[in-house]
């Protein structure tokens, strides 16, 4: 085996090589869903994500030779230091080949660098915030993950919990059975929940993508009040929450995306993605495709051949003062209506948090079991 040393990505070339490297740690996993190559590069592009403008990232890759066998990245989150009053960094992109000496350098190198910036802690994966993907698969592995969740082997645990990293918040994905849903408590629902929306003149509408510009501006204030008290929760700012409004607009069914009002007033939002993972693993991108290629293999197993047999509730808020009215209630019910007639047999709700009682303990109710947990890890410096 060849000595290994560890290289920080400083080129347009070195990142190129950074994000290829997990078609070589997967090139045999049945589960993988491989991402469009042309979004991980603007995702990680200093001048094309304005998750940059608030954030100092580094990237390294563990070597052997010429050989890439593991790589991280480390990352202070200003936004989230100063709205959480904490001083911590954040590590992601961590994918390494089973080599423990990689895996264990690859720690080092991450902790030295969060040091020298006098961080207090290093918690993660998260590429880059819980806006983003995050949380590390440990459970549930022999399964391919839903639209915009994260999956790895199984062997990572090990990895990184013998680097002395320890549990921080567990975040939970429920699986739920689209006919189960309806047969069980659909009708029952829908009738108590109406009777409660009438009463306090509030209606439930689908989105209309001709609006979809309007919609998304009063969404990103609700979405920072609904999520404020979270854990790990940072607001998105204007820049962010537009980039992530245009990257959803293609992917968007407005079907299954709900708008509570009041008095013309939005008081909740709920948005629902058809999993794109499941006709995206039959496109399998690679890094030298090109986009247009992808995109057109992507759109014929999903719109032609109709691939999709899961969706996953994204994202949910209800503002504070009309929460414990059901709204969320009706949203999944409407949801499940629609799914049903599209011919999805079965809903991801996820992440939720652990200790999220106000949402675990609904969705348990209606019959969801979790079936994947995604954890988040941390480690004081």
């Amino acid at each position: 085996m060849k000595p290994l040393h560890i290289k920080p990505v400083e080129t347009h070339e070195d990142r190129k090589a950074f994000l290829s490297f997990p078609w070589t740690v997967y090139k045999d996993d049945p589960y993988w869903v491989p991402p469009i190559f042309s979004e991980r590069m603007e995702f990680t592009d200093p001048t094309k994500n304005p998750f940059f403008e608030h954030a100092e990232v580094a990237f390294f890759m563990a070597m052997r030779g010429d050989e890439i066998v593991g790589t991280i990245a480390v990352f202070t989150n200003h936004a989230h230091n100063e709205y959480h009053n904490e001083n911590i960094a954040f590590f992601g992109f961590f994918e390494v080949l089973e080599d423990a000496e990689a895996s264990q350098k690859l720690f080092e190198t991450a902790e030295v660098w969060a040091k020298k910036r006098g961080h207090t802690a290093l918690r993660g994966p998260a590429q880059f915030s819980t806006n983003d993907e995050c949380g590390l698969l440990v459970d549930g592995f022999n399964d391919r993950p839903r639209i915009l969740m994260t999956y790895n082997p199984s062997y990572y645990v090990d990895l990184i919990e013998k680097s002395g990293y320890t549990y921080a918040r567990d975040l939970w994905a429920y699986k739920l059975g689209v006919d189960e849903f309806m047969e069980n408590i659909g009708d029952r629902l829908d009738k108590l929940t109406t009777r409660i929306m009438e009463r306090k003149n509030i209606t439930i509408r689908n989105l209309n993508m001709k609006e979809y510009d309007e919609v998304v501006r009063k969404v990103k204030v609700l979405y920072n009040k609904a999520w404020s008290k979270n854990w790990g929760f940072i607001p998105f700012n204007e820049a962010e929450f537009n980039k992530l409004a245009k990257d959803l607009k293609d992917v968007i069914d407005p079907e299954i995306v709900f708008i509570a009002e009041k008095d013309g007033n939005t008081v909740g939002f709920s948005l629902s993605l058809p999993d794109l993972n499941e006709p995206l693993r039959l496109a399998y991108p690679k890094p030298n495709t090109p986009t247009w290629w992808v995109l057109a293999k992507l759109f014929w197993h999903w719109q032609v051949r109709k691939q999709v047999s899961w969706i996953r509730s994204y994202a949910m808020g209800v503002i504070p003062e009309y929460r414990k009215l059901g709204i969320d209630a009706l949203f999944y019910y409407k949801t499940a209506l629609v799914a049903a007639k599209k011919g999805i047999k079965i809903a991801e709700m996820s992440w939720i948090l652990d200790n999220n009682d106000k949402m675990n303990k609904p969705i348990i109710a209606m019959g969801g079991q979790v079936y994947k947990t995604y954890r988040i890890y941390e480690k004081s410096l």
